[in-house]
């Protein structure tokens, strides 16, 4: 068990970050339970961070008291061993709610996700971010996507602002993110954690590696940790060769089969957790689970990464 500040704890990639499921059982409910022992496995299996609660959690579908319930739990599960980072998100105000109800069920950190519905200006968000920072101890991780999509110039008044540690892309504009890190590179001096946040970021691993990014999120390890602790080992080795042979055999039949419906990226990987035996539940509305021909494909391709894997990769 460490005490280290949560950046420190980041910035050397010892393995994928994890982003694990939240669990229901049959009626609906959450199963914390089942919850914890997801948790559980993957911290064994070599995560290098939990991050509770956030997109690939369905932080959208969860009251506050599920969200804190689940942070605490998650908490308890890592014990220690790596630092947990729970999903904050929606509003100002319910952002900040959220925020300090994770930091009162032991977060070590915070993935502000971007405001509900509106389309703000780089000054309103500047301005969101830094009071949801202002508002814990927690050190607070930005996550560029959808409706917050920011200019270099506001990512250094970011990388400025006290509690803010890094930033997360969910956007996947290259040219844009090469700017970022120059302009904070350029005007702010000290270490800024980078993620790219992309769904199977893997399949953009080479393409962040390039610009200096190497700390992803891995959809893939919550149901094939083998698999994603294998393409993590090879992509920062720079075992190209290893690198190219899942991408061409596994990530990029698994993100084809990902783009054939909305929300898979959420509903397909719990339905890859179920295929490995833990019964984490379906995906709450407005998600929807996938076909069931997606499954048996998506079955058939788990498989396969791990014939891959006996085959030396």
């Amino acid at each position: 068990m460490t005490s280290a500040p949560l950046a420190a704890r980041l910035s050397i990639p010892s393995g994928p970050l994890f982003f694990p499921v939240t669990a229901y059982g049959p009626d609906g409910s959450v199963d914390l339970d089942v919850y914890r022992e997801h948790v559980r496995r993957g911290v064994e299996a070599g995560a290098a961070a939990v991050f509770a609660c956030c997109g690939t959690g369905e932080f959208h579908a969860l009251t506050p008291e599920e969200f804190e319930a689940c942070v605490r739990v998650a908490v308890e599960a890592a014990a220690g061993r790596v630092p947990v980072v729970a999903g904050a998100g929606y509003g100002t105000a319910l952002a900040v709610r959220y925020a300090r109800l994770a930091e009162g069920a032991g977060a070590d950190g915070l993935l502000a996700m971007p405001p509900y519905l509106v389309v703000a200006g780089q000054e309103g968000l500047l301005r969101h971010y830094r009071e949801v920072a202002a508002a814990t101890s927690l050190d607070v991780i930005v996550y560029q996507r959808d409706n917050a999509v920011f200019t270099p110039e506001t990512v250094v008044e970011l990388a400025r602002s006290e509690g803010i540690i890094g930033f997360k892309d969910g956007v996947g504009d290259l040219d844009l993110m090469q700017r970022i890190v120059s302009a904070v590179r350029s005007e702010v001096p000290g270490d800024f954690l980078y993620f790219n946040g992309l769904p199977t970021a893997e399949l953009t691993g080479l393409a962040y590696r390039g610009i200096g990014i190497t700390l992803y999120s891995s959809a893939v390890f919550c149901f094939a940790p083998e698999v994603a602790l294998a393409f993590h080992a090879a992509l920062n080795a720079e075992d190209d060769d290893v690198v190219n042979r899942l991408l061409d055999g596994f990530y990029r039949p698994f993100v084809d089969l990902r783009a054939q419906g909305r929300g898979y990226a959420v509903s397909l990987v719990k339905a890859g957790v179920r295929l490995r035996g833990l019964d984490v539940g379906e995906v709450r509305p407005p998600l929807h689970e996938p076909a069931e021909d997606h499954v048996k494909q998506l079955a058939q391709l788990i498989e396969r990464g791990y014939a891959l894997l006996e085959e030396g990769v």
